[in-house]
């Protein structure tokens, strides 16, 4: 059925400017301590054509993302986090970032109206894509289908069991490459369920290789360059750091969204380790306990904090073996610092 003209008004009403590649608003994000000077000269701007796939004839824009939307009566759902990326060249650019390439399978979370889809079905992909919205679920099935190279599962990613999918999906489809660690994740996610997309993915280093995020700027920051001795360093940065190498990549303003959030976006990529080289320790789970049992207490000391896994002393002991304060607290120990203390101070 075709929308309404009253419909088509009120989006053409909501949606902002039409934008050019001369006006984008993309920038280099500055490094947070003087440890980031080098990761700055790594950073690109997200502009140019350089590494880039050839433009296609049918790339989603402003009016495409319109049409979509409107062809299924739809409107952004708040609850669900929706806000539509309206520049192809965002979408360029972190296919690019990703290194997509013929025969590579790639999990999409969020496909909304397939613009992100279709660059990277394009790009000679195989998408498997999840998505929440069983009416987005239903536009991208029918826009891709035809293509031998898609398929959308109508799930929530938090509660996907996507191990399963990916190795049955390898097992099945020939022009997918047989290696898995060549499969890859690339998505625009909406913003509140980035923690948990990361804590449910980063672990999978056997069989992804790369997952390429657009999140909440800060978010992105606070991830990837989170300093010592500071509020912003958390159990998550411990986490990240054990199962990926993250790098900040590019900026994008938040007005590329429909709707417009109120926060500008970035693009991480996190480079998964396999887990032959994951940090050495007796157990992930009572591993990432520990860590967890030493932030719950921030402003405590660790030999204070860490009582119930064995005595004061113990714990200054195993602390100054490793070149530590008796007195240090969580926000003072890197990921190594943590590795080396659990080892020491837990008994299986």
């Amino acid at each position: 059925m075709s929308p309404s003209p009253h419909l088509c008004c009120c989006y053409l009403q909501t949606l902002p400017p039409i934008f050019h590649k001369a006006s984008l608003n993309y920038r280099h994000k500055p490094p947070q301590n003087p440890n980031a000077a080098e990761r700055k000269q790594k950073l690109y701007v997200a502009c140019g054509s350089r590494g880039s796939k050839p433009s296609t004839p049918k790339k989603d824009d402003y009016h495409a993302t319109l049409k979509a939307l409107n062809s299924k009566g739809r409107s952004p759902r708040k609850s669900l986090g929706q806000n539509y990326m309206l520049n192809a060249d965002v979408n360029d650019q972190l296919v690019g970032v990703a290194g997509v390439e013929e025969g590579d399978l790639v999990l999409e979370i969020g496909p909304g109206t397939g613009s992100l889809t279709n660059t990277l079905i394009n790009s000679g992909a195989f998408v498997l894509a999840v998505e929440k919205d069983k009416h987005m679920a239903a536009l991208v099935s029918e826009r891709f289908s035809s293509t031998g190279k898609f398929k959308v599962l109508t799930e929530d990613i938090v509660k996907c069991h996507v191990r399963s999918h990916i190795s049955t999906l390898v097992g099945s489809t020939e022009e997918i490459n047989s290696d898995t660690r060549k499969a890859k994740v690339v998505a625009n996610i909406p913003f509140y369920i980035s923690t948990d997309v990361i804590k449910l993915l980063l672990p999978m280093g056997d069989i992804f290789s790369e997952v390429v995020l657009l999140l909440q700027e800060e978010t992105a920051l606070r991830l990837v360059e989170p300093s010592l001795r500071t509020p912003e360093y958390r159990p998550i940065n411990i986490f990240v750091n054990f199962y990926s190498d993250p790098e900040y990549k590019f900026t994008v303003a938040r007005t590329n969204f429909f709707p417009q959030p109120n926060v500008d976006a970035a693009v991480v990529s996190f480079k998964l380790k396999p887990p032959s080289e994951y940090p050495q320790v007796s157990s992930s789970k009572s591993f990432f306990a520990m860590v967890h049992s030493a932030f719950n207490e921030k402003r405590k000391m660790i030999r204070k904090s860490l009582q119930h896994i064995c005595t004061s002393l113990e714990i200054e002991e195993a602390l100054e073996s490793i070149g530590l304060l008796s007195t240090s607290r969580p926000e003072e120990l890197t990921l190594d610092d943590f590795v080396k203390l659990h080892n020491l101070i837990t008994k299986e």
